[in-house]
């Protein structure tokens, strides 16, 4: 892409694989009736997003999961499976893919993630890979949690562009969920909606004149 210098990636169903599905299969197994309303890739309850920008701990989070469950009884293990059932893995050699696309842009992670989530990652990722952070493979990685910001509030994007003096007509941000492109675009970033299989990601980058 011409004039591109840098990108911003978001990290699930862009480079690892996530299915909403799994999850709110397992919350009803939970005792969740309404499952599907209750956690979903576009529309979920505030607890999620709350969880996601550390407004609430994972101990405050599993006792919203045993309220909804209706059931006082659910063990941090089980609720942490339930959630984290969400989570597949790195696709493919997707780790070498970002490590090619570092070597011709200023590239950054961001994405919305949380406690259990995050821990979870860092454990697959050491014990699959031998890798033990994001440090390697961008500038800098960002996650909600931490920031205590998420997409698609176009202030996370703005912080990201400020703390790297990114120039935003030079910057690309890549994610697989419309409502966080829309609000990347109002950051003022170029934008791709990434619709395709993670393990696909470097035939995607390509087939955008990215790689």
């Amino acid at each position: 892409m011409e004039n591109i210098k840098n990108i911003i990636f978001d990290y699930g169903n862009v480079i690892f694989e996530i299915n909403f599905k799994r999850t709110q299969d397992a919350l009803l197994q939970l005792g969740i009736a309404n499952s599907t309303e209750f956690y979903g890739h576009r529309n979920q309850n505030p607890i999620f997003d709350d969880f996601e920008m550390a407004g609430v701990s994972s101990e405050e989070f599993r006792a919203e999961i045993r309220n909804a469950a209706n059931n006082q009884n659910l063990t941090n293990q089980q609720i942490d499976e339930a959630w984290n059932s969400l989570l597949i893995g790195v696709s493919a050699n997707n780790h070498d893919v970002l490590l090619a696309t570092k070597k011709k842009y200023r590239t950054f992670l961001l994405s919305n993630n949380n406690e259990i989530h995050y821990d979870w990652i860092i454990k697959h990722i050491k014990e699959r890979y031998n890798i033990n952070n994001y440090d390697d493979f961008f500038e800098k990685a960002y996650f909600s949690q931490i920031m205590k910001l998420r997409k698609p509030n176009v202030n996370i994007f703005e912080q990201v562009i400020k703390e790297n003096n990114l120039n935003a007509a030079e910057t690309l941000f890549i994610d697989d969920s419309p409502q966080h492109i829309e609000g990347a675009k109002k950051a003022g970033l170029h934008t791709l909606l990434m619709d395709v299989h993670p393990e696909k990601l470097e035939d995607f980058l390509k087939e955008k004149g990215i790689l």
